[in-house]
């Protein structure tokens, strides 16, 4: 008997079921993920590798440098090279190292580990055996006391953005040859035992010192000589100690802005000691009048924010190197004559 021959109902369900396939794969496509439901990728586990093969996700190395940042990662990954100099493991979920990993990179020169998730607990004795290291980056954690095991070698260490409340001189026993501090946006200044006097007196060779938008009321006191840069933004800073800057000739860049100084918190000789200053950062206080007896050394002045009325011709009379000068959004109504004129160096 002949075949049947298709029905026009079957060939009409048949192109309806391809045209509705065809439809899906389509939208499957080009649809758009629903706004504020955007997919956060699963963390990335590392298997073991030998000692020479770095993880394929963190192949980029140029120079012996490994980055591995925002991979996801929940621990420092295994099979890192040896002979790495800069590791880049920022921007990930790590919240623990694993003991005596990191002892191993004799070659390793910067480690960062900045927006992590690392405590007190989970940091204790990883870094005490990395002989090269200079910088450390522990920024962006949840660190509660400064690392008691910093290596010898260290010349740079970033712990912003922490719970820091106070610190110990102890923790700066190890590491003399410290360069750069920064320990802003922590919550130093609340208590009492916060910043000492002298608790830094172990960073002989400081330079630069960041304190900025923590807690302090005051000009922290016997702070290394060897300072040239310190920075105090958005403290609580009211007054000044006599004799907070004895010895620290040195000087040259110091900011508070954004504190709460007015006149009367400034004595006479505030910045006696200060002989070689550059750069004065006062701006976004409560200052009613230009600060007496400013270094001649100045360079750079900002007083813009304040609550300055009326200026004096004596007011910059001895800043013949002044080349800079903010007086901006104050309340300046008055201005003596020749207030400007500044004798020729």
């Amino acid at each position: 008997a002949p075949s049947a021959m298709p029905t026009k109902n079957n060939r009409s369900s048949k192109s309806k079921k391809k045209s509705k396939e065809k439809k899906r794969k389509t939208e499957n496509k080009t649809r758009k993920p629903q706004e504020g439901k955007e997919r956060i990728p699963p963390p990335t586990h590392f298997p073991y590798f030998k000692d020479d093969y770095c993880p394929p996700e963190c192949c980029a190395l140029f120079s012996r440098v490994v980055q591995c940042s925002d991979k996801g990662v929940e621990q420092v990954p295994y099979g890192i090279p040896y002979n790495a100099r800069y590791v880049l493991l920022m921007n990930n979920f790590i919240s623990s190292i694993q003991l005596d990993l990191l002892s191993e990179y004799s070659s390793m020169e910067l480690l960062s580990l900045s927006n992590n998730r690392l405590t007190d607990g989970a940091v204790e004795g990883s870094f005490e055996g990395i002989p090269a290291l200079k910088r450390l980056y522990l920024d962006r954690n949840l660190l509660q006391s400064v690392p008691t095991d910093l290596p010898v070698s260290l010349e740079e260490l970033r712990l912003d953005n922490n719970r820091l409340k106070m610190t110990s001189e102890a923790a700066w026993a190890n590491c003399p040859g410290l360069f750069v501090l920064s320990l802003s946006r922590n919550s130093l200044g609340s208590g009492p035992e916060s910043l000492p006097p002298g608790v830094l007196s172990p960073l002989r060779n400081l330079r630069t010192l960041n304190l900025d938008h923590n807690q302090l009321a005051s000009v922290p006191l016997d702070l290394p000589l060897s300072i040239r840069e310190l920075y105090l933004r958005g403290n609580r800073v009211e007054q000044f100690s006599r004799g907070v800057f004895n010895g620290m000739s040195g000087l040259l860049v110091l900011d508070l802005s954004a504190n709460r100084l007015k006149n009367k918190g400034l004595p006479r000789d505030s910045f006696v000691n200060a002989t070689h200053l550059e750069s004065l950062n006062l701006e976004g206080n409560k200052l009613k009048r230009v600060p007496r007896t400013l270094p001649c050394s100045l360079k750079a002045l900002n007083l813009e924010g304040n609550l300055i009325s009326s200026i004096k011709k004596a007011s910059f009379l001895n800043l013949n190197s002044l080349e800079h000068l903010g007086l901006g959004r104050n309340k300046i109504f008055k201005l003596d004559f020749q207030t400007f004129v500044i004798p020729d160096k």
